[in-house]
């Protein structure tokens, strides 16, 4: 009776089961150990899911950022580094233009052939790079070389003499930046009637019938380089008087083909190419008022190619 009840005993199972030995780590699933991979160190120490060790201060959350590889924040780490560096890249223009934003897209035809719509065009702060032959005005240097000391020097730029300039009509920054070749500097009340070229002053006769003249200011005389929408000068056709130095906000260094246009469709500028178009008459045509002579392209009636409008290549303020 002792012998089979002890025997019985022996047989059931122990109330109390021994603990399982420790699994070995290599026969955890793959799926385990994923999820374990998505996790920053010690974050998730046990099965229960609860938190242990997170990332110890800055640089700790800064390292697991940059390892981990879940893929939501393969995603997030993607998008931060791409942010990263166009703001880098940004902030190295900046230094070396010293203007913001450093690049304009041009959205008329008015400096045609020699700068195309849709172009991407880098500027500088006129006093970044002063070269030999610019302008003093009141012992300050313009940092802008003109057409006429250009061609003295035999210096070019972009196809033609004299330096490309932005500035805002008239000093107004409620304007849009137009980008034209400075020709020739005046003083103020000069006479430069017979310093312009004949065949851009509208038909003048003398400097009474000569808009802008005599100078009321020292400035640029300016003018766009297409000869089918900008024959005459800018102070000619009342665009602007004489640029004065302050309105200038920076010289075209560098051209990128094509690349404004993707600028000037978020800003809905209609890009057309110059095949299509017309021309149906000359910006510098001659239309007699009971004032006298004045120009098409006089105040509120300049259209787009005539004033070579830009836009700024970001969303920053002006220029451009």
């Amino acid at each position: 009776m002792t012998d089979r009840t002890d025997g019985s005993r022996s047989a059931d199972p122990p109330d109390h089961p021994e603990a399982a030995p420790d699994a070995d780590p290599s026969d955890r699933s793959d799926e385990e150990h994923a999820d374990d991979a998505d996790r920053p160190d010690g974050a998730f120490g046990g099965p229960s899911g609860e938190p242990d060790d997170s990332p110890e201060g800055l640089r700790g959350w800064f390292r697991w950022f940059w390892t981990a590889d879940s893929g939501s924040l393969v995603y997030l780490r993607d998008v931060v580094t791409s942010v990263l560096i166009v703001a880098g890249i940004g902030v190295l223009l900046f230094a070396a233009s010293g203007v913001w934003p450093p690049m304009v897209a041009v959205e008329s035809g008015s400096m045609e052939p020699n700068m195309e719509r849709g172009d991407l065009v880098f500027i500088a702060d006129n006093d970044r790079f002063v070269p030999d032959g610019a302008i003093e005005d009141g012992g300050r240097t313009t940092g802008v070389v003109p057409a006429d000391v250009a061609e003295r020097h035999d210096r070019t730029k972009f196809g033609s003499h004299g330096d490309v300039v932005v500035f805002t009509p008239n000093g107004n920054a409620r304007q849009t930046p137009i980008i034209h070749r400075a020709m020739f500097w005046v003083g103020d009340g000069e006479n430069w009637y017979d310093r312009a070229d004949p065949e851009a002053i509208g038909g003048a006769a003398d400097c009474e019938e000569l808009n802008h003249c005599p100078a009321p200011h020292a400035g640029f005389i300016t003018k766009g380089d297409n000869e089918l929408t900008n024959a005459n000068y800018d102070q000619t056709s009342r665009l602007s008087a004489p640029v004065r130095p302050e309105w200038i906000v920076g010289t075209a260094e560098l051209r990128v083909p094509y690349l404004g246009h993707v600028r000037l469709l978020f800003s809905g500028v209609t890009v057309v190419s110059p095949d299509a178009m017309a021309a149906p008459e000359r910006a510098s045509e001659e239309r007699i008022t009971d004032t006298g002579t004045e120009k098409a392209g006089d105040e509120g009636g300049l259209d787009a190619a005539t004033r070579s409008a830009i836009r700024p290549a970001s969303a920053s303020p002006p220029p451009g």
